[in-house]
């Protein structure tokens, strides 16, 4: 199947299938990998991470794909080792080409948005629900109250900026764990 018959299944709803045939590059990525020194488990958390990451830039409307699948799974596959192995050195970083700066970007973008999710998740289910309402849900101080059972908007409004902080401390932690 080409590359332009995969993307088309993406765009159609029916990434199930368009997957499918992006697994069959799975033994070269694994080779890949495992010519770095890494295991076969090691390429599919690899694998995982680089179709996540591709699966998120489909979804941007600014997002072209320029190369083959082929190309740009290899790509992302190789910085996802590096990164996961932190073997990137300061000369490496300097020659990257335009493209390869691009995903490289694309691949700290996804870790800063894991490390969101994991911090999201750490807090406590009424923090959680708090957030949701607001952010995702769009619902006005008044109606958080009223669901949440706050006695005000005030309280609610003074609740979200408290869990807002205790969200950005823990993904401030994990940054610095991690580093």
């Amino acid at each position: 199947m080409s590359d332009q018959e995969i993307l088309l299944l993406f765009k159609s709803g029916k990434r199930d299938k368009a997957f499918r045939q992006l697994y069959k590059l799975f033994p070269k990525i694994e080779k890949l990998v495992r010519s770095k020194g890494g295991s076969k488990t090691d390429a599919q958390d690899v694998f995982q991470e680089t179709l996540i990451i591709l699966h998120r830039n489909l979804q941007k409307s600014d997002f072209n794909l320029t190369s083959s699948f082929y190309t740009y799974l290899y790509s992302v596959s190789r910085f996802v080792w590096k990164d996961m192995q932190k073997q990137f050195s300061k000369q490496e970083l300097h020659d990257l080409k335009q493209d390869e700066v691009s995903v490289f970007h694309t691949i700290l973008e996804e870790k800063k948005f894991q490390q969101a999710e994991h911090a999201f998740r750490e807090l406590g289910a009424r923090c959680q629900q708090l957030l949701q309402l607001f952010y995702h849900k769009k619902h006005s101080f008044k109606v958080i109250a009223e669901l949440m059972q706050f006695k005000s908007e005030k309280i609610a409004k003074n609740q979200k900026y408290k869990c807002l902080q205790k969200a950005k401390d823990i993904f401030r932690t994990n940054q610095t764990v991690q580093s």
